[in-house]
């Protein structure tokens, strides 16, 4: 499934379904952990786009890590791939120049029929779906809305860092679309949206779900200490349901933040997209 929008600022987003014939032990956090099966793919189809994907700066690549059932693992802070069950994955794509990376993606799960390997066990590829948008796409879709109301869904742990190191744990109007207007002007300057924090503080009202509301501390990377091992990193954020509404808010800027939200799907939200952090599901209603 692909929809071709005419413009060259291509978004992509790829939804896999994934199965084991085997039970093995996978972390609670596997972002960290499917990311980096994911470049060892990325590395075999296409060394370049790999590397771009390691040393990008603004995250163009966003997972979702594996959803699905799951099962207790044999060691601490791990879960358990349970045999002939689907899990899915979700992977986006939002810099348009980094169309190699989604040719990559599509050589090595597609036409090479590569499995995706964890350290543990494999999963194999068994369905395949490609979307494409584009940043002017996802602005017409919006203008073309009448007063709407966006709810998300942040599915595994969203990591926002808002002042150097501190992390917000709540979905907050100014956190969750100030990450994400970073991520759109940054992915498509031409197409740059102007929008203080002020005014997100003004126009918009987040209305979170307490009951699905949780916190987290996730596995992110691991890095070389001095005494010759590795040290884990941890970020720590939040998961649950949020809606957000306007109150008193321009066309503007009902506009622009209405495309931020559709863009989240395909960006991701806060830091570590890569790594399974900050996985959302959007849905924009009309009153």
């Amino acid at each position: 499934m692909e929809t071709q929008p005419e413009s060259n600022s291509r978004l992509r987003q790829i939804e896999l379904a994934l199965r084991s014939a085997d039970r093995f032990d996978v972390p609670q956090s596997d972002g960290y952990s499917v990311y980096s099966a994911l470049l060892a793919l990325l590395q075999s189809a296409d060394d370049e786009a790999s590397q771009r994907v390691h040393d990008s700066e603004i995250g163009s690549l966003h997972t979702s890590g594996l959803r699905g059932a799951f099962g207790d693992g044999d060691r601490s802070h791990h879960k358990q791939v349970l045999p002939n069950t689907e899990y899915t994955l979700s992977l986006g794509v939002t810099d348009p120049g980094d169309e190699a990376i989604f040719e990559a993606l599509v050589s090595a799960l597609v036409l090479a029929d590569e499995p995706l390997g964890l350290t543990h066990g494999q999963l194999q590829i068994v369905s395949f779906e490609s979307m494409k948008t584009s940043h002017e796409s996802l602005l017409t879709e919006a203008d073309e809305l009448n007063d709407p109301t966006i709810e998300m869904e942040f599915r595994t742990a969203t990591c926002i860092e808002e002042a150097g190191s501190v992390t917000t744990m709540f979905p907050t109007r100014g956190a969750v679309f100030g990450s994400l207007l970073g991520k759109w002007n940054n992915t498509a300057p031409e197409l740059e949206l102007d929008m203080s924090g002020e005014t997100l503080a003004e126009s918009v009202i987040e209305k979170p779900d307490a009951r699905s509301y949780d916190t987290h501390s996730v596995l992110v990377n691991r890095v070389d200490d001095p005494d010759g091992g590795t040290q884990p990193i941890f970020r720590q954020g939040f998961s649950g349901t949020c809606a957000y509404a306007f109150k008193d808010a321009s066309e503007s800027v009902v506009n622009a933040v209405t495309a931020l939200a559709l863009f989240a799907e395909y960006s991701g939200v806060g830091s570590a997209v890569a790594r399974g952090c900050g996985d959302v599901s959007v849905e924009v209603t009309e009153q």
